[in-house]
């Protein structure tokens, strides 16, 4: 492992922060756990929450909110219309990415509704790195087909490119050629959620929006954890290591025509979202679709108090303190694994770290969802919740309706912002590298009933060879 960029092994640092309330979690035994996991169908979205004892489902509206934050909901403005909250969280986003014109949105896929009702009609193509999940969902709802056009170095697992999230610029232009007026809009996501939280370079998004306009074409950016990319951008590529944080975010920004956010991720709150756009006319088109979808254009589905908690927060994911802070937890984890033999992803991403079932558990075949398994496994050994970031989630192909099982099978441990600490990451840790001991253990698993979209969500299953996973 290279020690060419020591920030990814400066690790494990003292909180910017200390801790005013705490709320207790308690490990349930593992006989307990195992009837808990099948009366969820061995779904782990369907566990209670008092049943988890290290909750690392999702880094998704899950964090703590500071002080500050706390306070803030104390000057909501609950106005159905022009209140003042909105009007307080409107020039954070303007000072933090740089768009005139902000539409607040309940959380990020309902953003993505809006986007895709807009732009999409069956039979269009949407370009991206690599969608998550709820992105290629909305797609799909639309009767579209999502392209997924990220570099191949993605898949090395030992690669130590610092960008591994960046675009295929040829891949890219020969999609703008060959589809040409059926792509109506091209998306890039920063950080690369599906593809291990893999960081965006600024010269990749400089070159993503010229290719785009070139042919045409509005970029927007998902930028639910944008700030993170952001301080990989100054940590990672020299041009940038004297620019604050939101100069970057505004930087990227500058070579995009609009952003959609879930703000439970970079903007350390519970609930919300956001659209951002520079053309008055696309303004206009979408907050009718807000209106609609999520309420008036100036509350956008959320309480006013949220929107000040938004407004705190998105200054306070900007503080380099707490970046180092977040993306060093993440890295910490992933290098006690790495080390241990255990293989995740690499270099480390910004909020999450992601193991791969193929490798942990090689006697499991593709058809079996080895990543989902693990996730399982993890949950009976030490009550830690996981997701699999794989064939399941990837859902079966939009033209074919074949399971996709080329691509990478990951179990994704998403940690929440500012809420565990560095011991019980190394909890996770010590758990996850004795079972790599007897990973020949782990069974594999089959749907016992497969929904239709955002099948992970919602689907059942069993174990291979059970009588619960018989039919």
């Amino acid at each position: 492992m290279s020690d060419e960029h020591p920030h990814w092994r400066n690790t494990k640092g003292p909180e910017p922060f200390y801790i005013k309330s705490v709320a207790p979690i308690r490990r349930i035994c593992r006989e307990e756990r195992e009837r808990a996991l099948a009366s969820a169908k061995y779904n782990l979205f369907n566990l209670q929450s008092e049943d988890v004892f290290i909750d690392l489902l999702t880094d998704s509206g899950t964090g703590a909110m500071s002080h500050y934050q706390w306070a803030a909901l104390m000057h909501g403005d609950e106005a159905y219309a022009g209140g003042a909250s909105f009007e307080r969280f409107k020039q954070t986003v303007r000072d933090v990415f740089g768009f005139e014109h902000i539409i607040p949105t309940h959380q990020g896929r309902s953003a993505e509704l809006i986007l895709m009702s807009h732009f999409l009609k069956p039979g269009c193509y949407v370009p991206n790195n690599i969608h998550f999940d709820t992105t290629a969902a909305a797609v799909q709802f639309q009767k579209a087909i999502d392209l997924n056009l990220v570099i191949d170095d993605i898949y090395d697992w030992n690669s130590e490119f610092p960008f591994k999230g960046n675009m295929d610029l040829a891949k890219l232009e020969d999609a703008l050629k060959k589809y040409g007026d059926k792509i109506p809009l091209v998306c890039h996501t920063l950080t690369c959620n599906s593809g291990g939280g893999q960081a965006v370079s600024l010269q990749n998004v400089k070159e993503v929006g010229a290719l785009c306009h070139k042919y045409g074409k509005p970029l927007f950016i998902d930028s639910a954890r944008v700030i993170e990319n952001a301080y990989f951008i100054q940590q990672r590529d020299p041009v940038y290591h004297d620019w604050a944080i939101p100069a970057i975010t505004r930087e990227i920004m500058s070579h995009a025509d609009g952003m959609w956010m879930s703000a439970k991720k970079d903007g350390l709150v519970n609930i919300g979202g956001l659209i951002g756009v520079r053309s008055a006319e696309v303004f206009d088109a979408l907050r009718m679709y807000g209106i609609l979808f999520d309420g008036f254009s100036t509350y956008g589905g959320q309480a006013g108090r949220d929107l000040d908690a938004l407004a705190v927060g998105l200054y306070e994911c900007c503080e380099e303190d707490y970046l180092q802070h977040r993306t060093g937890q993440v890295a910490h984890l992933t290098c006690l694994l790495r080390d241990a033999g255990v293989r995740t992803t690499w270099p480390p991403g910004g909020h999450a770290v992601y193991v791969d079932g193929r490798d942990f558990c090689p006697h499991i075949p593709p058809e079996q969802f080895p990543a989902h398994a693990l996730t399982l496994a993890l949950y009976l050994e030490a009550g830690v919740r996981s997701v699999e970031i794989g064939s399941i989630l990837r859902g079966r192909h939009a033209e074919t309706g074949e399971n996709q099982y080329d691509g990478l099978d990951l179990v994704r441990l998403a940690i929440p912002r500012r809420t565990y600490t560095f011991t019980q990451m190394e909890y996770v840790a010590e758990n996850l590298i004795e079972m790599k001991k007897n990973a020949g253990n782990i069974r594999g698993v089959k749907f016992t009933r497969e929904t239709p979209v955002l099948r992970h969500f919602t689907s059942e299953f069993g174990w291979v060879g059970s009588a619960e996973s018989a039919g």
